[in-house]
């Protein structure tokens, strides 16, 4: 759980916040009273977000979707933007025991070469998409800045809006991938309980909880537009993490106006060679419950729903509290050029594998507007 040779510390009180927070929360203790006071209430702050995470809170599911759909109606209108993500590499280093890449998986492995990332880049560009999230394995040796960094290069080619979803790296490596043409960076906390997050990661770099739990933070520094957070539900307590990442979400919000704020919320996914992971407490009303919560919470941040969950659950939550959809998607490497198949193997099995078409028609279906990309290059 240490820091590792190379790692950046830096100065920020944030993390301790946090988790003092998650700590000390007591879900149980929050009544109808509290419930109701909060969905009362114009404004959200952190005790109405703790009331409206807990169980008290589900018996208000109808009322607390409804005023997250007005919340989002207020602050992004009809709009649902779409993107895709590309997986250009599933070498990794840690040995994660719910992740379909770690280390000691036995899966196909591969990393797309320079030629073979512009082909796959341009096949998603003609479905006529503008935003591509890029997401590699979390080995440094495998897929280092410089090789992730040219691929952000050659996405500017093709898209106007470039997210990364790679292992945490240290602010001036954040800085030189945004000046590569990233625009934003995700980073998965996965457990914010630190005893549980040591037992689920057993090696590699991404033992070490303090690093991560500050590269968000490492992002905006090194001039990232925007940040996203997120807790796997299912692996702790889906209430605590979600607490958590609300939270760490709204603090940096606070301390840097500036930076864009987004969250997704992935449950747990079957993997290869583990087909026995399932989201086990966090069932759909409870998927949608942290979901309302969070745009309660943080109206202005953009919500991602993944191919994680099935289109009905998807198509549900555009037309609730979630501004961003994934489509055409595909989690194997390699897998977009029909014509030669997967390279690499899966990090978990998606549920929904619905075309960037289909899912176009689905949102207008729903009587929303889809939305390639709302950012210009001046």
């Amino acid at each position: 759980m240490a820091y590792q040779e190379g790692m950046e510390r830096i100065d920020t009180d944030i993390p301790r916040k946090v988790i003092n927070r998650m700590e000390a929360y007591d879900y149980h203790v929050y009544t109808e009273k509290e419930v109701k006071a909060a969905l009362a209430k114009e404004t959200c702050g952190i005790e109405e977000f703790e009331a409206l995470l807990s169980p008290a809170a589900e018996r208000f599911l109808e009322e607390i979707a409804q005023k997250a759909r007005a919340e989002t109606r207020k602050h992004f209108g009809n709009t649902v933007y779409m993107f895709t993500p590309l997986y250009i590499a599933n070498y990794c280093q840690n040995h994660c025991i719910y992740c379909g890449f770690n280390c000691q998986n036995k899966i196909r492995r591969a990393r797309l070469k320079p030629e073979e990332i512009e082909e796959e880049m341009e096949k998603i560009a003609a479905s006529g998409l503008e935003e591509i999230l890029i997401l590699t394995g979390e080995s440094r040796k495998m897929s280092d800045v410089e090789y992730i960094g040219e691929a952000c290069k050659t996405a500017r080619k093709y898209f106007k809006v470039i997210g990364l979803e790679i292992y945490p790296v240290n602010a001036e490596e954040y800085a030189y991938l945004h000046r590569c043409g990233a625009d934003y960076v995700t980073v998965f906390q996965e457990t914010y309980d630190s005893d549980k997050y040591e037992t689920l990661h057993l090696s590699g770099h991404k033992r070490c909880f303090p690093y991560r739990i500050n590269a968000q933070e490492r992002a905006i520094l090194g001039g990232m537009r925007g940040v996203g957070f997120g807790a796997l539900l299912g692996l702790s307590d889906f209430r605590k993490d979600a607490l958590a990442a609300g939270y760490h979400a709204y603090l940096l919000q606070q301390k840097y106006p500036h930076a864009e704020i987004a969250f997704s919320c992935p449950r747990l996914r079957p993997i290869i060679g583990n087909d026995k992971i399932n989201p086990k407490d966090v069932h759909e009303a409870q998927l949608l419950q942290v979901v309302c919560a969070y745009r309660i919470f943080m109206p202005f941040a953009g919500i991602t729903i993944s191919t994680r969950e099935c289109e009905r659950v998807r198509d549900n939550l555009i037309g609730i509290a979630a501004t961003k959809i994934s489509a055409g998607v595909s989690v194997g490497i390699g897998e977009h050029l029909e014509d030669e198949g997967s390279k690499g193997d899966k990090q978990f099995e998606i549920s929904d594998g619905r075309s960037v078409e289909e899912v176009y028609h689905a949102i207008e279906q729903a009587g929303m507007q889809p939305v390639m990309s709302d950012y210009v290059y001046v």
